[in-house]
């Protein structure tokens, strides 16, 4: 099977800080010294520390000069969801952030923006400017505040919000999310091991416009918990593929060799699903075992804290019924 490139859209994900290999593109606040909160802080209004002045962050592009209490950012690629745990207001986000129903409520008055809508974003007033490394005219939004970018991949999805939180001035808080989210999310596939069997295998797979993929372990979706968190098995023949890249482009036809005991099937809204309909596909044992669980594309394409809490508890409910 030929593999294809993704559309831009994907391929400008996270999730997660992120949807992998090549970009993909696809938290908390709180005082460290205390337990870790079992969810991200996402009162952005709280954001009203004492910290002025600024302090320097160490980029992977270099040092940067930063607001030591940013208040008007601007997100244009994948880590809006990063942010916003953190507590840290936002005053503008890309496109394919806004299409993310999990951020809907924090995104009331948040304007959408672009790496090409410079006036916009001037207007807005921003202290502080975060993207990925492949977002256009840096050196003008640079001109504007300062702007600090991000290699998708270069580091793993909790090191990235981690590194996010000391851009932020907030690592402590980051750390500690991250420590309780690992903590929960390797207990949950513990108990999902011992409820569906050590060696029962989960498929991601996505239906996006008219092409299906499959998913490794670092491409949103859910990825990173599955296959990084809670161990839970790849099958072979989409290790064989998918693991690389962080995803491979199928046909209907061979679909059912991809599929696992177990699939997260996640769909957009106008994608051609039509092949959900076909006798192959109901054959397969997963969907004859009721063993796919179809997920909101637009809501599961990220890996930041919003995303990552939400995918664990959608785990959580359709393995263990909790």
């Amino acid at each position: 099977m030929k593999k294809t490139l993704m559309p831009l859209a994907i391929i400008m994900m996270l999730l997660v800080s992120a949807c992998g290999g090549n970009n993909n593109t696809p938290g908390t606040a709180g005082n460290a010294s205390s337990q870790p909160s079992p969810s991200p802080t996402v009162d952005a209004n709280e954001n009203t520390g004492n910290d002025t002045g600024t302090i320097r962050y160490q980029s992977e592009n270099g040092e940067v000069e930063v607001p030591a209490n940013p208040q008007r950012v601007i997100v244009l690629s994948s880590f809006a969801g990063n942010v916003l745990a953190l507590g840290v207001n936002l005053v503008g986000v890309d496109s394919w952030t806004k299409l993310n129903p999990r951020y809907d409520e924090f995104l009331k008055d948040v304007a959408e923006v672009s790496d090409e809508s410079l006036e916009k974003i001037i207007e807005l007033e921003p202290d502080l400017i975060i993207g990925l490394s492949t977002i256009k005219n840096v050196d003008k939004l640079k001109e504007i505040a300062p702007t600090v970018t991000y290699t998708y991949d270069k580091v793993d999805y909790l090191t990235q919000h981690i590194e996010i939180g000391k851009l932020l001035n907030k690592e402590k808080e980051a750390q500690a999310w991250v420590d309780d989210f690992k903590a929960r999310s390797s207990q949950a596939g513990v108990d999902i091991k011992a409820k569906i069997g050590e060696n029962a295998t989960v498929s991601v797979v996505e239906i996006y416009d008219k092409q299906l993929y499959v998913f490794g372990d670092n491409w949103g979706r859910g990825t990173e918990i599955l296959y990084q968190e809670m161990k839970l098995t790849m099958p072979e023949k989409v290790k064989e593929v998918a693991l690389k890249d962080g995803y491979y482009a199928i046909s209907t036809e061979v679909l059912p060799d991809y599929m696992g005991d177990y699939v997260i099937l996640s769909k957009f809204a106008g994608a051609d699903s039509s092949f959900q309909t076909t006798e192959s596909y109901k054959n397969i044992p997963a969907v004859k075992n009721n063993q796919v669980f179809e997920v909101d594309g637009n809501r599961f394409f990220f890996n930041d804290p919003l995303t990552l809490e939400d995918q664990l508890a959608f785990f959580k409910q359709k393995f263990l019924g909790e």
